[in-house]
């Protein structure tokens, strides 16, 4: 296989139709949720102001559509200089950065409501490959092929790889999980979505895949 078959066949053409209907699902569904769960994000904000000193949104580079870099928001979980040494690193399994409120919300997945505002305002999707950072994406596209393809469409706040496949933190992981994204590219639609979203309901009630 290479890479023109792959990326040329029926499917991977997102077109206008498609990505209409996918942005108005996204500002119906993130304007509800909103409403939803500013309760949630304000007491959440005061738990983690109480905890630790630091800012209460912790704000990331993450790479989105058209490999354009944007910021991303989430709850603050870890201690304010989880990386001191400005050294990137993935999450590790009972991480001592993440402080007492962080390891609730991360089980939860109240650390990522503020990503909210980010589909509202247009930079990523509810659906959709996960976000990773400038320095993961650089070095997973030099070992993983067609690993850019997965910035085709914007990223998701859940995605079908974050359904399917527990909480990646090797490179290994990383190819494994692009095989979802890839056919989540080729084939979404709001019945996938739907599915995705539902999925990750059970998801967030049994807590799979923490960190």
């Amino acid at each position: 296989m290479n890479a023109s078959w792959m990326i040329l066949s029926e499917g991977f053409d997102q077109g206008l139709l498609r990505d209409t209907v996918k942005r108005l699902f996204d500002l119906i569904i993130s304007a509800a949720m909103l409403a939803v769960t500013l309760p949630i994000m304000a007491l959440t904000a005061l738990l983690i102001k109480l905890e630790s000193p630091g800012p209460v949104l912790y704000r990331q580079e993450r790479v989105g559509q058209g490999c354009r870099n944007f910021t991303i928001l989430k709850f603050r979980s870890m201690c304010a200089d989880a990386e001191q040494d400005g050294k990137p690193r993935w999450a590790g399994q009972n991480d001592s950065r993440v402080t007492l409120t962080g390891r609730f919300i991360r089980r939860t997945r109240i650390d990522e409501l503020p990503q909210i505002f980010n589909v509202f305002f247009g930079d990523m999707s509810f659906v959709g490959p996960r976000p990773e950072r400038p320095y993961f994406v650089q070095d997973l596209t030099q070992k993983i092929p067609y690993y850019g393809v997965r910035h085709t469409v914007k990223p998701g706040i859940t995605g079908w790889a974050q359904v399917r496949y527990p909480y990646g933190a090797t490179d290994d992981d990383a190819m494994h999980k692009l095989q979802y994204d890839l056919y989540y590219v080729k084939n979404h639609s709001l019945f996938l979505d739907f599915m995705i979203l539902f999925q990750t309901g059970q998801v967030v009630l049994w807590g799979k895949g923490v960190r």
